[in-house]
C-alpha cells in the first residue's frame, strides 16, 4: 500500500474562518476527511501534517523517506522558502504542489513559487479537488524509495 504525506503550511489551520471568499468554507478537517475518503477507495494510506512553522515543515519533509509521495500546500512559504524547496529536492520523494486558490489570479508576489521547480506538478485554483487529483496521480506513480535527507 502506498503512503502519501499531506503537508499544509501556515494559516491553513484557519480554513473555514479565513477569507472564505478566497479559500472557501471548508475547514482543514473537512479537506482531510475528503482526502481520507478517496484514499480508502484507492487503497492508499495518508498522513497529515500542518504547521505554521517553516522549520517544522522542513523537518517533516526531511523525515519523509518512508513515503511514496508528498502533497504540499506550503501556503505563504511557497513564495518565500528556499529551505522548503531544498528539503523537497533533498528527499527525492515525488511531490505535487497544491493551492486552494489560483495564485496567478492574486497579488503579484504570489505568482512565484520556489517549490514548483522540484515538484512533478502544481495544481492551483481547484479547491479541495486539487488535493484529490494530486492523491490520484501520486497513487499511480511507480513505487520507488530514495532517502537522501537523513
Amino acid at each position: 500500500m502506498k503512503k502519501i504525506l499531506v503537508i499544509n503550511g501556515p494559516n491553513l489551520n484557519m480554513l473555514g474562518m479565513r477569507e472564505p471568499e478566497i479559500y472557501g468554507s471548508l475547514t482543514l478537517a473537512d479537506i482531510q476527511n475528503k482526502i481520507l475518503e478517496l484514499a480508502n477507495q484507492i487503497n492508499v494510506k495518508v498522513e497529515f501534517f500542518q504547521s505554521n512553522s517553516e522549520g517544522k515543515i522542513i523537518d517533516k519533509i526531511c523525515a519523509a523517506g518512508d513515503f511514496d509521495g508528498i502533497i504540499i500546500n506550503a501556503a505563504a512559504y511557497t513564495h518565500t522558502s528556499i529551505g522548503i524547496r531544498d528539503a523537497l529536492a533533498a528527499v527525492s520523494v515525488e511531490a505535487i504542489e497544491v493551492h486552494l486558490s489560483n495564485i496567478y489570479r492574486r497579488e503579484s508576489f504570489r505568482h512565484h513559487s520556489y517549490i514548483s521547480g522540484v515538484c512533478i506538478g502544481q495544481i492551483a485554483g481547484l479547491g479541495v479537488d486539487g488535493y484529490l487529483f494530486a492523491l490520484r496521480k501520486l497513487a499511480e506513480l511507480p513505487k520507488e524509495k530514495n532517502e537522501k535527507c537523513k
